[in-house]
Order: C-alpha cells, then structure tokens, then sequence
C-alpha cells in the first residue's frame, strides 16, 4: 500500500483575508506540523496536483456558474456570499483542490497510491450545483464521486463526510446517482440548516446524522460508524471519498463537538478497515473545515497515519 499526499502552490493564492476563518494559515499549518514526523514524511509520496478542467466542473457544476466563478477571478474578485470570497488566485486554487481529489482517483485506480490525503483549499462540500456557498466554490468530493462513475466506470462510490457542518452541497451534487452513497454526520441544528434524519435523497442513497452539540466522545463515533454500516450493508463500495472537515474536533471556532486526535483515528481506520474488504483499500481524502491551524494540523497529520 502507498499514500500519496496531494497539494498544489495555487490553493494558497485564494485569498479571504486573515480575517476570515477560513484563511490561508490553514493550509500552512498542515506541513508545519508534518515536519515533526519524520517517519511519516518521509514514507508518503509528495505530489503536486493538476488543475482540473472546465469540462471536469461540469460534471457536477453549471457551465454558466463555472464561467461566473471564472470571470469573477479574472476581475479581481468579489463574493458569491457574505462568507463566499473570490479573489483574484481563487480560480486557480479551487480547480487545483478539485484536481488534487480526481488525481487521488486516478492514483486509486490505477494502483500507483493505493490512499490519498489531498491537503487543499478552498474547501467544498457545501458548493451547490449552480452556487457558491460557506466558504466553498467548488464540490471537489462530489465531482470526484462523479468522475469515478462517469470516467472510471465504477459501480459504487461511498462518500463519507464528518465535518461539524452537513455536507449539503455534496448531498445534491450526487443524490441522484444511485450509484453514490453518502453518509453525513453533523451537527444539528447548526449551520446551513439541512442534513435531517429523514432526508434519505430520492433513491433512499443518503444517511444524514444529525447529532447534539457537546454530547460524550462514543456517542459521535457510534453514530458514525452505525451509519457507515448501514450504507455498505449488502452494498460494496469500489471506492472510498472522504470528506475530512476536523471542525469536528473540540474547541474549534465554528462547531461544538467534542472529538480528540485519537477519534480522528477512530473514524479514519473505520473507512480505511472498511475499504480493505470492499475495494483493496481504496480510500480517497479531502480536506474541508478545521479552523483552529494547530489542531488542524494535528489532526491532519493524524489522519495521515491511520491512512497508512
């Protein structure tokens, strides 16, 4: 088994402002903190990602939202909401974060990283077909599930999605393949106000996991891994996407769960498991919220080893 960790120059250059709790200080602090592991830094493969092209948006995204996010780049920037920003590099950061998830595909299938870890920005899960929304342009997981079905041909694509906010823009990105399956656990109510039990999606291929803010560590994990099962029961995945948000994590700005560093562990080696039986272990993941950089860091250096 070999895990690539995936990243491009270009996601730093979205530019929100250090104001913005989603800044590029984020993404610094991922290989800030993996310097401190040798043994990890030195075992991963270390790749640079492609853009991914216009055609590959389209999968998932409206032709004219995709121009708008484009031309909006080209003039210097603006929001697409009041927490949405463009800047002048956005457009070459989020097509770099969305390649970085198609390359960890590609990598998957053909055998060369049996794993990935894509540490990019923006993030993505909340994009909407048609919209930009909390803090995300681009549904990078979404198109990645996409991709796999439509150019890689798989049957069955698991994308799971523990970020403290509901994945609502992955949900209607790929609701409507019934060969994608997508389990979100969140917190509810919260930020943006969907993700409820009984929102199974018109083929009964979505679990939502609406759970309490500050409730034990177990309650969190057993929720998560109960949902997991129920998706995968009778139903073998030939492919794994994460959508890592570590705002699940306690203490970060944004959300009120209360997981540690070892259930990041936990959740991680529950897909990584999983996947070995089903898929070869075929595990694809993509960073999305996590707003205290320390502990993003951590997490994401953690998540790293449990991918091994």
């Amino acid at each position: 088994m070999s895990l690539a960790y995936l990243s491009h120059s270009d996601c730093g250059r979205h530019d929100t402002g250090w104001n913005h709790a989603e800044h590029v200080g984020r993404l610094r602090a991922i290989p800030r903190a993996l310097r401190h592991d040798f043994e990890l830094f030195d075992a991963i493969q270390h790749r640079e990602s492609r853009h991914a092209t216009v055609d590959e948006l389209a999968l998932a995204h409206d032709a004219a939202y995709v121009a708008r996010v484009r031309d909006l780049a080209a003039a210097g920037g603006g929001e697409l909401d009041p927490d949405t920003r463009v800047s002048e590099g956005s457009w070459d950061a989020a097509t770099a974060a969305t390649g970085a998830v198609l390359d960890g595909i590609d990598l998957a299938l053909s055998g060369e990283a049996t794993r990935s870890f894509c540490a990019v920005r923006p993030p993505g899960h909340h994009a909407l077909r048609d919209a930009g929304m909390g803090f995300c342009l681009f549904g990078h997981v979404g198109i990645g599930a996409l991709y796999a079905r439509q150019r890689h041909g798989l049957g069955r694509v698991l994308v799971v999605d523990w970020d403290v906010h509901h994945g609502n823009g992955t949900q209607a990105l790929v609701e409507h393949d019934a060969g994608v399956r997508f389990v979100s656990m969140h917190q509810w109510p919260w930020y943006p106000g969907t993700g409820a039990a009984d929102d199974r999606g018109p083929h009964g291929t979505v679990w939502n996991v609406p759970m309490g803010p500050n409730l034990p560590r177990a309650r969190y994990l057993d929720a998560l891994a109960a949902a997991v099962h129920a998706a995968t029961d009778g139903w073998t995945p030939e492919l794994v996407l994460i959508s890592a948000g570590f705002d699940c994590l306690a203490g970060d700005p944004l959300g009120a769960f209360t997981l540690e560093l070892d259930d990041v562990t936990t959740m991680t080696r529950l897909l990584v498991d999983g996947a070995e039986r089903w898929c070869g272990g075929r595990v694809v993941s993509s960073l999305e919220g996590g707003y205290d950089p320390v502990r993003l860091g951590e997490a994401c250096v953690t998540h790293l080893r449990a991918l091994r």
